[in-house]
């Protein structure tokens, strides 16, 4: 299925270097959607910030992966909510790796946001990060090289 068009149009202006986003937001919806990422999203819009967030930027029906993809490509900045179950989906995982290559690719910057969890959790990958790695590891859940990324 084609995923062109699978995005819902918006009314903001344009953005220099051909970015349709000025902010996308990667999050684990389960931990967060209703509350922190809610507000984050409110008031990054509130302040003009033209931002991707999945329920309001995706239509039903489309290819989700290839929007999701394409959504970060098209993306300035991104923020991260690293929270205690963003590991545990593979959904979120392979957002983290597309974001990886746009920072290699087109010098995209992140800000990671640490939401209940601890920066080491993450980084050396232990605690609840360590359990779902090593989860989807033996599932082979994820695509791409994981073992590369910082």
């Amino acid at each position: 299925m084609s995923s062109s068009g699978t995005l819902k149009s918006s009314s903001s202006t344009s953005h220099p270097h051909s970015y349709h986003y000025d902010v996308f937001l990667s999050f684990r919806g389960a931990d967060t959607r209703k509350t922190f990422t809610d507000h984050l999203y409110d008031n990054l819009v509130a302040h003009g910030i033209h931002t991707f967030r999945d329920d309001e930027e995706l239509e039903n029906g489309g290819d989700i992966a290839a929007d999701l993809d394409r959504a970060m490509e098209e993306s300035r900045f991104f923020i991260i909510v690293l929270s205690k179950n963003y590991a545990t989906s593979k959904w979120c995982l392979n957002e983290l790796l597309k974001i990886t290559e746009c920072m290699a690719e087109k010098g995209s910057e992140v800000i990671p946001i640490f939401y209940h969890v601890e920066l080491r959790d993450v980084r050396n990958r232990e605690g609840s990060f360590k359990d779902a790695f090593s989860e989807h590891r033996n599932r082979s859940l994820l695509k791409g090289d994981w073992e590369c990324v910082p």
